[in-house]
């Protein structure tokens, strides 16, 4: 099979957790990256350093309280353009699509703000906004390089606003421990992989405090130009709908925008029961010959 701009893709990682966890742990036998492959596409899943197998900046080796928070949004940026270029040149392409979760939504949102030329389409699962109301990625507390985070006591945390009732069938048989087990399998630290747990950067934290709960946004929605596909979930709680809502409305520059609310689905939708709902809505967006593609911005 031949790859083109229509049917390449590079996906971008949240704040805490890699692509690898996110995007490449089976469930029911198939990951998010499998089952983009098995519709045709080839898929690319950046790390941005820090996270995943990816390098560690020196001071993620350091004891975090010797370094300011690391590996900020800025730094992402940077890291994920180098990706998008490396894939553009060894393709001897001039576009490709684009996914973003979370903290991966305003990575991708801003490159593609800045690179509408290179961007074909834009999908974005549940993209980080303004909120003024504190943000559960935000503990609290001073800010230094890095916090352990323990993905094995994040179930709790996962189904923190699914209604009782409903948490028993959210997630998968199995899924749970895959994901952990994919979440700390890069860890460099032997111990803190034994206690499931890893080293997260802070930059993405202390760029909330910067930015998303100061009223200012990190890049502007309005520069976006090329098709776009908002995805969300009715239960997340790092999200919540008025946010997406808010997004959704400054996206004016947008040839095609879309908004598709996942019910029975948490931040984490990726890897929930209703998974497939994500994955068919971005493999169609992605495949559709009718995407209004005038307002693209030529560069």
């Amino acid at each position: 099979m031949s790859f083109d701009e229509s049917n390449t893709i590079i996906m971008m990682h949240g704040a805490t957790y890699s692509s690898e966890s996110l995007f490449d742990t089976p469930a029911e036998g198939a990951s998010f990256i499998d089952v983009l492959a098995s519709k045709g596409f080839n898929v690319y899943a950046v790390n941005v350093r820090g996270y995943g197998a990816s390098t560690r900046p020196p001071e993620m080796s350091q004891p975090a309280e010797n370094n300011a928070p690391a590996v900020k949004t800025d730094v992402a940026v940077r890291d994920f353009s180098s990706a998008v270029n490396y894939v553009l040149g060894f393709h001897k392409l001039s576009q490709v699509n684009i996914i973003g979760m979370s903290w991966g939504g305003t990575v991708a949102a801003t490159f593609t703000s800045r690179n509408n030329h290179h961007v074909r389409r834009l999908g974005l699962i549940a993209p980080q906004w303004l909120s003024s109301q504190p943000v559960p990625l935000d503990e609290g507390g001073t800010l230094h390089a890095w916090r352990i985070v323990n993905a094995g006591e994040g179930r709790a945390r996962w189904l923190s606003g699914v209604p009782q009732h409903k948490q028993q069938d959210l997630i998968p048989a199995g899924v749970f421990e895959a994901w952990v087990d994919k979440a700390v399998s890069t860890e460099p630290d032997e111990n803190l992989r034994m206690q499931n747990s890893f080293r997260a950067s802070n930059g993405p934290v202390q760029d909330i405090r910067d930015y998303w709960t100061k009223g200012k946004p990190y890049y502007d929605p309005a520069a976006i130009s090329v098709p776009l596909l908002l995805i969300h979930g009715e239960w997340d709680r790092d999200v919540p709908v008025a946010v997406t809502q808010d997004l959704f409305l400054h996206m004016t520059g947008s040839s095609d925008k879309r908004w598709l609310e996942i019910g029975e689905a948490t931040h984490m939708v990726v890897l929930e029961k209703n998974r497939h709902k994500v994955f068919d809505a971005l493999a169609n967006f992605f495949s559709d010959p009718n995407i209004n593609t005038t307002g693209h911005l030529a560069q």
